[in-house]
């Protein structure tokens, strides 16, 4: 599994389509991340001012029609990921299928991200 943080609304405003946030059309891929602690760096760091339910996705990759290459963060990962630790980028939308479930990451007062939760 792999891992990609979105807001709720932003999962749920086309349901019936294949996912496609910004960092599509802005960079030529979709973040993820390789695992549960990273997915919370990476929310806390670049989430935490985002208002409402904030969620993991939970990918299969294999599930995907779309390639998938580990990379390096650029230009660094996001404080308390160590430099070495590859980032999986899905180059393309993300099929609905392939979404094996969805946890919520739980936020401190600070809206630092401390968990996943499953959601229903």
């Amino acid at each position: 599994m792999i891992f990609h943080v979105v807001p709720l609304d932003d999962w749920l405003t086309v349901p019936d389509r294949p996912y496609s946030p910004a960092s599509l059309a802005e960079e030529g891929f979709i973040h993820c991340s390789p695992d549960e602690a990273t997915t919370l760096a990476v929310a806390t760091a670049y989430y935490r001012d985002v208002p409402g339910p904030l969620m993991a996705l939970l990918i299969d990759e294999h599930k995907l029609d779309v390639m998938v290459r580990w990379e390096a963060a650029e230009p660094a990962p996001p404080p308390g990921v160590s430099p070495d630790v590859l980032f999986p980028h899905v180059f393309g939308r993300i099929t609905r299928d392939a979404v094996e479930g969805m946890m919520e990451i739980q936020r401190d007062e600070e809206g630092r991200a401390t968990g996943l939760a499953l959601w229903s």
